[in-house]
């Protein structure tokens, strides 16, 4: 039997297939923003996250991560890079981080955390154009001047646990089953394009859009505030071949 890959081996072997095609195209309708990830520059998005994780914030494996960020590409790179150092994504109390935004003022929702990290979701990642309160880390600000490339002190394995919603515990090998599984029951194949607006930090989501794509060479388009009339078009433009754009699905 083959062993189980951890998630960031799993992303480390999309880009080795196709490092230049599109696997995230992110839309907001209601701001008018479009922006596309190759394989190769999602993964240096999310090895910039991880090395701030590590080397900034001082997270690693067993770290417990909120993440509070809407349907957005920034969403998928904070999970994947979770991943990436061992952390545990969750929204039980005692969190060790959470990462919010755009809003700094959410801060207040994780009293507790030792570490918050805010986010201005800028279509390019840029930073907040004012100062974020004490103690709050402006993720734009900082993750630019991290390495390009994260390598892991310990190597990560696909027993650790992943996700952890209180009467949900998975481990990373489990999500990457759902993800199989939500592709299959959307009826995608290999290389296929998915269009949907699910909530990336869902469950469903974690399957659907982030992990899903992985495993069968496939891409997405993600859309937040859809419009319908637009997402009409998006079907089109972008060469989808499923939408699941107000499709109810649970695991």
């Amino acid at each position: 039997m083959t062993q189980a890959q951890p998630i960031g081996a799993v992303l480390d072997a999309t880009v080795t297939t196709d490092p230049s095609r599109p696997l995230l195209t992110y839309y907001d309708h209601q701001a008018g923003d479009r922006v596309e990830l190759s394989a190769a520059t999602l993964r240096n998005w999310v090895d910039k996250t991880a090395n701030l994780l590590v080397d900034v914030v001082g997270a690693g494996a067993g770290s417990r991560v909120g993440i509070d960020l809407p349907a957005h590409w920034q969403a998928v790179v904070w999970l994947l890079a979770c991943w990436r150092v061992g952390a545990v994504v969750t929204s039980v109390d005692g969190v060790d981080v959470a990462v919010v935004g755009p809003d700094p003022l959410m801060t207040a929702s994780w009293p507790e955390a030792p570490e918050v990290v805010a986010t201005a979701l800028h279509p390019l990642g840029a930073r907040f154009e004012e100062p974020l309160p004490v103690g709050v880390l402006d993720y734009g600000a900082e993750v630019f001047a991290q390495g390009d490339t994260f390598s892991p002190g310990v190597p990560v394995a696909a027993g650790l646990p992943g996700w952890d919603r209180g009467s949900d515990l998975l481990d990373q090998a489990a999500l990457l089953a759902a993800g199989t599984t939500r592709w299959v029951e959307l009826g995608l194949t290999t290389g296929g394009r998915l269009l949907t607006a699910t909530d990336p930090t869902t469950l469903v989501g974690i399957a659907e859009v982030v992990l899903g794509p992985l495993l069968v060479d496939g891409s997405v388009v993600l859309v937040r505030n859809p419009d319908p009339a637009q997402c009409a078009e998006l079907i089109s433009t972008e060469r989808v071949d499923v939408s699941a754009v107000g499709a109810s699905a649970a695991l």
